[in-house]
């Protein structure tokens, strides 16, 4: 009689439960605003086999951008109070808004010359200082200037020297050690064939043809030349075409100094031939240097020339009433205390 004995039990296989790798990164947003969904995955890396533990999930996903697509920019806190623009004669402090957050979609955002992204006050009110013996005020910063004289046939005989003495007294504010000075005198053809040959033609005649006549280049202590040259000069009486002397005094602009600011004036009494080929020119030369207008308002075209100036125009436009206030050395200070950053004393 046996005294032990065998037999087979739990033949059943083992169970064997499943292996998930670890959750991979969450996707992007499937949508930038509105809502949308980011999923993130994971792999099985073994099988549940024999009644093992089933696998979890492996996929997930999350609601992202819920925030509406059309939202309005958020804007930053004011910036601090800039310097004053000028130390005389009335200038402004501006600070400004920022966009902290851009507009979504059909969203809005104030320009920044709106009120709710721009501020100005006014400072240093005070008429400027004349140096004792000077006619004008005088310019004390380094400036390369160039002089843009209208001497179309609209001026008469009393405009035209007027006109050259406004740039005289202009010329002669600026001291001769810092500045440079270039003069333009510009008109124009007197028939349309040849305005049209001036603006397509690169061969043609500036000079002689349209009548875009330098009477000084930019070149180093060169006030008195100028100021001589401008005394002598002659009345062209041609038409307008102001566009084609912007763009010889953006031409001009390159031959300056590159540690001097570079202003443009223009001192005109008329209508351009062609406001946009005028716009654009204008458009060009802001770009490089700054643009001012001295314009004489009988036919001047006031609302095109503050939209053609340097920002703000308040302090790149200098109106005259006439002829006879423009030649004033009262209203040439103004026109000085706009232009150069710093003034004799």
């Amino acid at each position: 009689m046996p005294l032990s004995q065998v037999r087979r039990c739990n033949e059943q296989p083992c169970p064997i439960d499943c292996r998930l790798s670890t959750w991979s990164g969450w996707s992007a947003c499937s949508a930038d605003c509105g809502g949308g969904v980011q999923e993130r995955l994971r792999d099985v890396t073994r099988n549940m086999k024999h009644h093992g533990t089933p696998c979890g999930e492996v996929s997930e996903t999350k609601a992202c951008n819920v925030q509406a697509c059309e939202a309005d920019c958020e804007l930053a806190d004011w910036t601090k109070w800039s310097k004053c623009s000028k130390i005389c004669d009335g200038g402004t402090r501006k600070r400004i808004k920022r966009v902290k957050i851009p507009a979504a979609g059909q969203g809005e955002c104030p320009g920044l010359g709106s009120s709710e992204r721009t501020h100005f006050k006014k400072c240093n009110v005070k008429a400027c200082a004349k140096v004792e013996g000077a006619t004008t005020v005088q310019c004390k910063s380094k400036i390369d200037l160039i002089l843009v004289l209208d001497g179309s046939g609209s001026l008469g005989k009393e405009g035209w020297k007027a006109t050259k003495k406004a740039a005289g007294l202009i010329i002669g504010a600026m001291d001769k050690k810092l500045a440079q000075v270039a003069v333009l005198l510009y008109s124009g053809p007197s028939n349309w064939p040849g305005v049209r040959k001036c603006w397509k033609d690169p061969k043609v005649s500036q000079e002689f043809a349209c009548k875009m006549k330098w009477v000084q280049h930019f070149s180093p202590n060169n006030i008195g030349k100028a100021l001589t040259k401008v005394k002598f000069l002659g009345w062209p009486k041609g038409s307008t075409m102001t566009s084609l002397a912007l763009m010889n005094a953006l031409a001009e602009t390159q031959i300056g100094r590159a540690d001097a600011k570079t202003v443009v004036a223009v001192i005109t009494d008329g209508k351009p031939l062609s406001k946009r080929a005028t716009w654009r020119a204008a458009k060009a030369v802001r770009k490089v240097a700054r643009l001012m207008w001295i314009p004489v308002t009988k036919y001047a075209p006031l609302r095109f020339i503050r939209r053609m100036a340097s920002k703000r125009w308040q302090e790149n436009v200098v109106l005259a009433n006439n002829f006879k206030t423009l030649s004033k050395p009262e209203f040439i200070d103004h026109i000085i205390a706009d232009m150069c950053p710093t003034i004799k004393k």
